[in-house]
C-alpha cells in the first residue's frame, strides 16, 4: 500500500496523515419531500462506501476496490473471490477528489458482482482508521498469504502506510460469540466503524458484533446481536435471519447506534436501529426500515437512516431512500430519486449530508452532496 501525499492544493492535517486535494422506536408513516441541491461532487470511484468529513471539509470516502486476480478464497454463498491492492480512500474537496491513499486489499469476485474491500474510515484519537472487510470463515483468510494480512482487519493510516490496528477476524476466530445461535459458523466482514473515546468502535458484519477497540487496537465486545426466527419465503419453518450490523454512530445520551443490513431473507421493513449503552443490552431505538446501509445524527440530533435498497435487496430494484427521523418520531423522505445502491453517510459540522451513491459498481460509484429543508 502506497500513501500519497501531496503537496500541491489544500493540505489538511488529519491525526498525522496529511490529505491534499487540488483546488478548484415505533414504526411511523413516512412523508415525502423533494432534495433540494443533490450535486454529484465526485465521480469514477470503485465501489465506494463509509465517509467522513474532516474539520476543515474535506470528504474522505473508503473504496471497496474491484478486487484482483490471485489469490483466491471461497467466500459467502461459496462464490470465489481474489484478492488485489485495488483498495483505496479518495479525498473529495468542492469538486476536486484525489486518490490520497492506494493499495489497500481488495476482495472481488471474477465477475465484481461482489467487492469486499475498504469499507468504512473514521478519524480518531489513535489515527484515521479503516474497516477492511473479509466475508468469510476467518480460519479462510490463511489462503491469501502474506498478501492478505490485512484482510479482515482494521487498519491505521499513516505516512509509512496501512498497518495493523486491531485483528477482528482473528478476534472472530478466538471467540466466535454468537456460536449459540442458530444457522450461525464462524464469520467475519469488518463494516462499520466510529471514532469512539480513546479510540474507536467497529461492527463485524459477519460476526454480529459490536466491538470496542481502544486506543493500542485491544478488542473487546459491547454487543452480540442474535439471530431472529423470519418466516421463509419458499414456505415450511421459520430461517434463521442474520443480524448483519452494518454501521454505527454516536447519538443523543452519549450511546452508540447501529443499523442493521438484516441477513436472508431481508424483509422489507425488517431492520432496526438499536441502541447500545456499554454496560446494558441493545435496545431498539427506531424500526421499520428495509436493508440500512449507514445511520447518522443531524446537526440537531435527528436520526438519518440510508437504505441501500428501499424495495429490499431480493427486489431487483437499486433504488436506495434516505430517511429522516424526526422529534416526535415521523418520518421524512429526504432522498429517493437518484439513490442507487448508495451505502455511506456522513453529516458535516454545518449541516450538509453526504452520500457515497452507486456504492456495489465499479468505476461508476459517486459522491453526492445534499442541501435539504431544516
Amino acid at each position: 500500500m502506497r500513501l500519497k501525499l501531496l503537496s500541491a492544493g489544500v493540505a489538511v492535517a488529519v491525526a498525522g496523515l496529511v490529505v491534499a486535494s487540488t483546488p478548484a422506536a415505533a414504526t411511523a408513516a413516512t412523508s415525502k419531500t423533494r432534495a433540494e441541491g443533490m450535486t454529484v461532487i465526485a465521480t469514477g470511484l470503485d465501489n465506494p462506501r463509509g465517509l467522513a468529513v474532516t474539520p476543515e471539509g474535506v470528504v474522505l470516502v473508503a473504496e471497496a476496490g474491484r478486487g484482483g486476480q490471485a489469490p483466491c478464497l471461497v467466500g459467502g454463498q461459496d462464490q470465489v473471490f481474489c484478492l488485489g491492492a485495488t483498495g483505496a480512500i479518495t479525498a473529495v474537496r468542492g469538486h476536486q477528489q484525489k486518490r490520497v491513499a492506494t493499495g489497500l486489499p481488495s476482495l472481488g469476485t471474477p465477475t465484481q458482482s461482489e467487492v469486499l474491500g475498504p469499507h468504512d474510515i473514521a478519524l480518531t484519537p489513535a489515527g484515521p482508521l479503516v474497516t477492511i472487510g473479509l466475508g468469510t470463515d476467518p480460519q479462510r483468510r490463511a489462503q491469501l498469504g502474506t498478501a492478505g494480512a490485512l484482510v479482515g482487519q482494521t487498519v491505521r493510516l499513516g505516512p509509512s502506510g496501512a498497518n495493523s490496528f486491531a485483528d477482528l477476524a482473528g478476534w472472530e476466530a478466538a471467540n466466535n460469540p454468537d456460536s449459540d445461535q442458530p444457522g450461525t459458523g464462524p464469520d467475519s466482514n469488518p463494516y462499520g466503524l466510529v471514532s469512539y473515546r480513546d479510540g474507536a468502535v467497529a461492527t463485524d458484519a459477519g460476526g454480529n458484533t459490536l466491538l470496542r477497540l481502544d486506543r493500542r487496537g485491544r478488542i473487546s465486545p459491547l454487543a452480540v446481536f442474535p439471530t431472529t426466527p423470519t418466516p421463509s419465503p419458499f414456505g415450511g419453518p421459520n430461517i434463521p435471519m442474520q443480524f448483519v450490523p452494518t454501521t454505527v454512530t454516536t447519538g443523543p445520551g452519549s450511546a452508540l447506534y447501529v443499523g442493521q443490513l438484516t441477513g436472508f431473507p431481508f424483509p422489507v421493513g425488517g431492520a432496526k436501529v438499536w441502541r447500545v449503552a456499554p454496560g446494558q443490552a441493545p435496545t431498539v431505538y427506531a424500526e421499520g426500515f428495509t436493508n440500512i446501509a449507514d445511520i447518522a445524527f443531524d446537526h440537531k440530533g435527528r436520526l438519518l437512516v440510508l437504505e441501500i435498497t428501499a424495495n429490499g435487496l431480493v427486489s431487483g430494484d437499486p433504488t436506495g431512500a434516505l430517511i429522516r427521523v424526526e422529534r416526535d418520531g415521523s418520518r421524512t423522505e429526504l432522498a429517493r430519486a437518484g439513490l442507487i445502491t448508495p451505502t455511506g453517510l456522513a453529516v458535516a459540522p454545518d449541516g450538509t449530508i453526504y452520500i457515497s451513491n452507486k456504492g456495489t459498481m465499479v468505476g461508476q460509484g459517486e459522491v453526492l452532496r445534499l442541501h435539504v429543508r431544516q
